[in-house]
């Protein structure tokens, strides 16, 4: 299975419009739409699909992150950051147009994103980024894009993952997490495909 995307190539940057936010002063808000993602090749025996974006670049400390004169440096060891979780995509669809999944910030979270008919999109994180804001805190359902940390020293990874599955549907609702979509799809994945797209905010770190 290949999966591609018109708006950006695999290992090259995310343009700003699918991103959270944009470089600014330091930063400004952005059109933060889903990405066009098309797939093919598909396996005859797949019944379903599910997809997950992540950032596996995420500094597993706050200490430095986006304080002026401060920069997040390198040897940070590094986590996992959820920006987008859909299960319960059914067979025929094999592509999502730009925007098709959302489009804009929803200051405490989307809480009813558009997806095709009969699935279900989880919480990203989000949701625990702002934890205790009392303008954005909230539920975020579905896509919000790349938000690396201004200051951060390296280029951030963003993996949109499609996974092909061998039932139409896994026990999930809307809400749920990245752990709960790995063990409902363990012992059902046929097939998988990766795009992997970069970022960064920092203007003196090249994408």
């Amino acid at each position: 299975m290949q999966v591609k995307s018109d708006n950006f190539q695999n290992g090259k940057p995310i343009p700003p419009r699918f991103a959270f936010m944009a470089p600014g002063d330091p930063v400004s808000p952005s059109d933060n739409a889903t990405p066009h993602l098309v797939w093919t090749e598909v396996p005859a025996t797949v019944k379903s699909f599910a997809i997950a974006c992540i950032d596996t670049d995420v500094p597993t400390r706050p200490d430095d992150v986006n304080v002026e004169g401060r920069t997040v440096p390198a040897s940070l060891k590094r986590g996992e950051f959820t920006h987008w979780l859909m299960a319960n995509i059914p067979l025929e669809c094999r592509e999502l147009g730009e925007g098709a999944c959302g489009e804009g910030i929803v200051p405490r979270g989307k809480k009813h994103p558009v997806g095709p008919p009969g699935s279900v999109q989880g919480l990203n994180d989000y949701t625990g980024w702002f934890k205790g804001d009392k303008d954005m805190e909230g539920h975020y359902h579905g896509y919000d894009g790349p938000c690396p940390p201004w200051n951060d020293s390296i280029v951030h990874h963003y993996h949109f993952h499609v996974y092909a599955l061998d039932v139409e549907t896994v026990p999930l609702e809307n809400g749920f997490s990245l752990q709960e979509l790995r063990d409902v799809i363990k012992g059902h994945v046929v097939d998988e495909a990766t795009i992997t797209g970069t970022y960064s905010l920092n203007p003196k770190v090249k994408a």
